[in-house]
């Protein structure tokens, strides 16, 4: 009989060289075959789930600014590793909690960062399976006495096994005791405990009412330990953010385009509504309108050249209007 504890087969030659020779069993042979195929497949897994692991680090460094989102991100990465490691010397290991809090404006990067943050917890396999899943008050609270915990724990399972994200959090601590929304932050919160290893909750909305949220919810905030706090894109990072949206739909501003662009971003920061439709969500609705108006342009000329469908000129760029 082969002692497998006392020999180690690194290959099928190998295998049918020992089969030939009478030193194994055919049935000894195809159990050595599958094993040497499900550690090929289990390492094989690692790899490529170490390269999409990767291209979702690569991706994440690629938005522009963040910078103190993206530490934090690489410290929950090494963390989960070394974690990983103690557990394989028999050394303790330290559980995250990982429910977060997120503050900022509109287009700060809050969402786009907790769907990366959806997909590197899936391939780091802290979640099962790295999808996010993004609601809001009206996805959550009902019309009636039961009904809102019933929405609510139906958004949860559609989440398990990824992220939950509420946008506008602050929303369900307003209207007092016999609003509905008590209900909904309940419900999570028992969620949270339930689905402890296998559901991540992120709160999302203004830094300041999301600072109101949580006094209003003083046990809330024991349970996001991760608090972090999105900043305004300065006009530099706004126009950075701009040429890549426009390179990426293969468009290009003139000079003069790229001059007046950055001059009503400059102005839009003025406006005292700004907050409210700001950053990189004004960089792509001007964008957006730029592209309308430079089709409409195009459209009524006898001779269009490929320069022509290529470039983004001033007469395409309209005045910002943020209220």
């Amino acid at each position: 009989m082969f002692d497998k504890e006392n020999n180690e087969i690194s290959n099928s030659i190998q295998i049918n060289e020992m089969l030939v020779r009478g030193m194994i069993t055919p049935v000894e042979a195809l159990t050595l075959f599958i094993e040497i195929d499900s550690q090929k497949k289990s390492f094989n897994k690692k790899i490529s789930e170490e390269e999409n692991l990767e291209e979702v680090m690569k991706e994440l460094d690629e938005l522009v600014g963040l910078s103190k989102v993206k530490y934090l991100v690489k410290e929950i990465r090494a963390f989960t590793e070394i974690q990983k490691r103690r557990h394989e010397e028999k050394l303790l290991a330290e559980p995250q909690v990982l429910h977060m809090i997120f503050k900022g404006n509109p287009g700060t990067g809050k969402t786009t960062v907790a769907r990366l943050l959806g997909k590197m917890f899936g391939h780091m396999r802290i979640l099962q399976k790295g999808h996010t899943v993004e609601v809001e008050r009206a996805d959550l609270v009902g019309e009636y006495i039961g009904h809102t915990a019933q929405k609510t724990r139906d958004q949860i399972r559609r989440a398990l096994g990824g992220i939950l994200f509420v946008d506008e959090a602050y929303s369900l601590g307003r209207g007092g005791e016999k609003d509905f929304g008590k209900e909904a932050i309940d419900t999570l919160v028992k969620a949270m405990e339930d689905h402890k290893d296998n559901l991540i909750v992120i709160l999302a909305g203004y830094k300041d009412e999301m600072d109101w949220f949580l006094q209003i919810n003083p046990g809330l905030r024991s349970r996001f330990p991760i608090q972090i706090e999105f900043n305004d894109y300065s006009v530099k990072e706004l126009m950075k953010i701009a040429k890549m949206m426009v390179e990426k739909r293969q468009y290009q501003f003139n000079p003069d385009a790229l001059l007046l662009f950055e001059t009503l971003l400059q102005n839009s920061k003025k406006d005292i509504f700004y907050d409210k439709l700001g950053n990189a969500r004004l960089v792509r609705n001007m964008i957006e309108k730029a592209l309308r108006r430079q089709a409409l342009r195009l459209v009524k000329q006898k001779n269009i050249s490929r320069e022509d469908l290529l470039q983004i000129c001033p007469e395409d760029i309209s005045e910002v209007k943020v209220n």
